[in-house]
């Protein structure tokens, strides 16, 4: 199997990593933003071609598939050309900044008669993938789920402190990956949901704060707290508060109430995700995280968006009222 990378950034090495694990599959193409930037890692990880144009990369004699790991807002119009070229896609989340997008991908994947796959990865680590099970067979009974995401990111660096070229989306990309969770292990869409944001960065024009709530038709609660000006250890903390009992969960490791670490199978997430996306190739059927089961994900997003937005509106009315009030009363 011959795939095309595009993206040479942190998520192009895990990607390249887990790919050279794989019988059969070799990366025959890398789609890069400079020049020099894809001659480096195409010089680093053997690559036979290089180039900054990605029609150039997926037309490869034989490309079978296309990795996107470029930033997030090319991924939509990025994902629908490789799949009318007639490649399977797996495509880094989110697959898209809105709902709209995220809609032209699954008719174009269906059009097509490709796999599109969206790297939701928190839905190929053990634990979260334990979690599922258990309440699958009814041995854990959710209450609640909490989940605390944290960054510092007061400049444009990636996760590893480099220099970005894109403005990261704390709802659309980190929320993404916490909002999918829930909606996966409850097979839920339909939540009520609830949102706010703090202010925007004078810089990177973006919200750095977020709280996120959602309540699903049986009662079960998910919060979530969001910040990138936090300083401490990064990445997505998660806790089921549960009947049977209460597990944290940080990356692919999980603890109980008592603090004992649970037992899991230690294939690492990312391991497990680019082999799901080879195989339902090669099987030909649906991968887990298709984009067509991630579209419930991409709708619910876009409510908490338009709650957000309109509270904000909200609020500015109050202010604005408030004012006038105040002024009408000196007057």
């Amino acid at each position: 199997m011959k795939i095309c990378l595009a993206g040479t950034g942190a998520m192009g090495v895990i990607h390249i990593k887990a790919l050279q694990k794989i019988d059969g599959v070799e990366v025959v193409a890398v789609n890069s933003r400079t020049d020099d930037s894809g001659k480096r890692f195409a010089a680093e990880w053997r690559i036979p071609f290089h180039s900054t144009n990605l029609e150039a990369c997926i037309d490869r004699p034989g490309v079978d598939a296309v990795i996107l790991t470029t930033p997030s807002e090319l991924h939509a119009g990025q994902t629908v050309l490789a799949l009318s070229k007639g490649k399977h896609v797996q495509v880094e989340i989110p697959m898209s900044l809105n709902l709209p997008d995220a809609e032209r991908i699954v008719d174009a994947a269906r059009t097509s008669g490709k796999i599109c796959m969206v790297t939701h990865t928190r839905r190929f680590s053990a634990p979260h993938r334990e979690i599922r099970r258990r309440i699958q067979i009814g041995t854990f009974h959710l209450h609640h789920m909490v989940v605390e995401t944290y960054f510092f990111r007061r400049e444009n660096l990636n996760m590893h402190g480099a220099p970005r070229s894109w403005v990261d989306n704390l709802l659309w990309h980190h929320g993404c990956h916490s909002v999918d969770l829930a909606y996966w292990i409850m097979s839920e869409p339909n939540f009520e949901v609830w949102g706010q944001k703090g202010p925007d960065h004078p810089a990177l024009r973006i919200p750095m704060d977020l709280s996120v709530a959602m309540k699903s038709r049986n009662g079960q609660l998910f919060t979530m707290a969001m910040s990138f000006n936090n300083k401490g250890p990064f990445g997505g903390f998660y806790r089921y508060i549960g009947e049977e009992d209460t597990f944290k969960v940080y990356r692919d490791s999980m603890t109980d109430s008592d603090g004992k670490e649970v037992l899991l199978d230690s294939v690492a997430a990312f391991d497990r995700q680019d082999v799901e996306f080879t195989s339902a190739i090669r099987e030909g059927r649906e991968p887990e995280s298709s984009a067509a089961s991630c579209l419930p994900t991409m709708s619910l997003l876009d409510r908490i968006d338009k709650v957000m937005n309109t509270s904000q509106v909200s609020s500015l009315n109050s202010r604005v009222a408030t004012l006038n009030a105040h002024a009408l009363h000196r007057s």
